[in-house]
């Protein structure tokens, strides 16, 4: 119970770009339209498609595994005419996230990213840029966790390795 978590980051992997695995619309096979698409990953996710989920929806899946703030998100929604409150938008992420569509992490105490690949994966944070990329799953391995209080159990594990740019 006392033995202190160990993790091992593997030096020897190159690939820190996103990976497959997390844009909704890459979770199942094409019916042709993914408007569409999305609206019934939505209403299997216990969410009603409405159009302002579909509209943020569709700005967050459409690129593929990505990480966003609230702001980028909000700021995206401007540009793209989408008529939302920046409340509406962290609203939107957070009923994402509980339903299992989006992941969340807490980088900083005032900065949290929403991850559109839901898949376990680890993270490097480029300081200064505020940039999350996902480290390749087999690059970590977390082992020796501590014993769970009685009545809990680990959700998750959230590995974030800070980088910075040589001087």
């Amino acid at each position: 119970m006392t033995e202190a978590v160990q993790v091992r980051v593997a030096r020897d992997s190159s690939d820190t770009s996103n990976h497959a695995g997390g844009a909704i619309a890459d979770r199942s096979p094409r019916t042709g339209c993914p408007v569409h698409e999305l609206r019934e990953h939505l209403r299997k996710a216990g969410l009603r498609p409405t159009r302002q989920r579909i509209s943020l929806g569709w700005l967050l899946f459409a690129k593929g595994d990505r990480h966003v703030s609230a702001e980028m998100l909000y700021e995206e929604a401007t540009l793209a005419r989408v008529p939302v409150s920046l409340a509406t938008v962290y609203n939107t992420l957070h009923q994402f996230t509980e339903a299992g569509l989006l992941r969340e992490l807490a980088v900083d105490g005032s900065k949290t990213y929403f991850d559109t690949n839901v898949s376990d994966h680890h993270h490097f944070f480029l300081e200064g840029d505020d940039t999350l990329m996902d480290i390749p799953s087999p690059a970590i391995a977390v082992s020796d966790l501590p014993e769970p209080p009685p009545g809990m159990e680990v959700a998750r594990v959230d590995v974030i390795v800070r980088l910075r740019r040589k001087a």
